[in-house]
């Protein structure tokens, strides 16, 4: 008698270092999908370490997470744990469930030409929209909020840039040296992102001061 057909089993990996919210979407999650194979991360380190192993069919992530368990919960941690997680895994499916769902703009060249699902949702929105987006990423649905659908382009070395100057407070000089580049070429840098943001000089104002206003309300930088 021939034996029956296996089911297909999903697997999860779902980070936050939130242990409530972490609870309550894995709850939504396994009601949702009651044969899936769940696991969980607070931390992105931790979250690295069970991609390895587990190969899951859909990564559920915040944003703001800390490095390893000691650390502070940062939004450039879970930026950076996507970088790479996007680089490793192309073909992996992934929801981001986040309160800084902007600042994946960073991520939008990756973003754009990732293989596999990539949703997005914010975390104040019930958990069936959640469930939505996770059904969506499964099926290789390609999911950004409005704002990153608006034709904001930055490059890389501008976001570098940014960081460098209202993260680090570094000073032009300063900055030419960290980046491996000219001087002058850090203030072309400067009249490119300030026109992709729309901020020009006008008489009363500091347009750097503007511009890390406009970056910040982009979700560019923290």
């Amino acid at each position: 008698m021939p034996s029956s057909p296996q089911k297909f089993l999903q697997k999860f990996l779902i980070v936050d270092d939130h242990e409530a919210i972490l609870s309550g979407t894995l709850q939504a999650l396994l009601k949702a999908y009651p044969e899936g194979d769940f696991k969980t991360a607070n931390t992105a380190q931790q979250a690295r370490s069970l991609l390895a192993i587990e190969r899951p069919h859909l990564f559920v992530t915040d944003l703001q997470i800390p490095n390893e368990a000691e650390d502070s919960a940062q939004v450039d941690t879970g930026i950076d744990l996507l970088r790479q997680v996007m680089k490793a895994y192309p073909n992996l499916n992934i929801l981001v469930q986040s309160s800084h769902a902007r600042s994946l703009i960073r991520l939008k060249p990756s973003i754009d030409i990732h293989q596999a699902g990539f949703t997005i949702v914010e975390k104040s929105l019930p958990l069936a929209e959640m469930i939505e987006k996770a059904d969506w990423a499964l099926k290789g649905i390609l999911y950004t909020p409005v704002e990153m659908r608006s034709g904001l382009e930055v490059r890389p070395e501008w976001i570098q840039l940014l960081q460098l100057a209202f993260t680090q407070g570094l000073q032009d000089k300063a900055i030419a040296k960290q980046m491996n580049i000219a001087e002058r070429t850090v203030r072309h840098y400067w009249t490119r992102v300030q026109d992709a943001l729309k901020v020009y000089p006008e008489a009363g104002t500091n347009t750097r001061i503007q511009t890390e206003i406009r970056a910040r309300a982009e979700g560019l930088i923290d």
